[in-house]
């Protein structure tokens, strides 16, 4: 087995995102001591955005690409591939102003590409990203479960159902910036889901 790990936070050991990721992988390993782990930190690993340069390199035929334009291509190319390597993926994502960090963002923006990670059909998209099991450790200061002003969650089913990825559970702690008792709370009861889902 193959796990991936996406931490998105712009923080580094203060991360309870990641914290969780990891919590989520540690009990992955555990199940299985012969998997293999990728671990990408999106915040310390800056992945350019989706500019008109880029854009200008994806749509150039590769073989007319300058090597700027395949320099560009494949870093993208690289995402993808680890992403397609990945049986089980784990993403780490806090909540930013209401939706993803902005680094998480460029990371979809990279991996979504038409005829590798979906393709078009005269009966609607299809995914070509099948047969992952994804995780996703969300991480709130307040409490937005099943409310209107969740956008997270509809946005990354959405995204990673779209490329294939449908097989999707989600962790949470909410409520991390209402105090220290709300915060020890919120992080108790994601390491319960955490176990609930991936029972030892």
């Amino acid at each position: 087995m193959n796990i991936l790990q996406i931490n998105s936070s712009a923080r580094r050991e203060a991360s309870h995102s990641s914290r969780l990721a990891t919590s989520i992988v540690d009990r992955l390993l555990a199940a299985s001591p012969n998997a293999t782990l990728a671990v990408r930190d999106l915040g310390h690993e800056r992945h350019p955005q989706l500019d008109e340069a880029a854009l200008g390199a994806l749509f150039t035929p590769a073989d007319q690409r300058t090597p700027e334009q395949a320099a560009r291509v494949a870093l993208d190319d690289g995402l993808i591939a680890e992403l397609q390597a990945a049986d089980v993926v784990v993403l780490g994502v806090p909540m930013y102003n209401f939706g993803v960090p902005a680094q998480l963002k460029n990371w979809i923006d990279a991996v979504a590409r038409s005829g590798v990670t979906f393709r078009y059909t005269d009966k609607g998209p299809i995914g070509l990203v099948q047969n992952k099991k994804v995780y996703v450790a969300l991480t709130r200061g307040g409490l937005y479960r099943n409310t209107p002003a969740d956008t997270q969650v509809p946005y990354l089913q959405a995204f990673l159902g779209f490329i294939g990825m449908t097989d999707v559970q989600f962790i949470y702690a909410e409520g991390l910036a209402m105090g220290p008792d709300a915060e020890q709370k919120a992080l108790a009861s994601a390491q319960t889901q955490i176990e609930e889902a991936l029972p030892a």
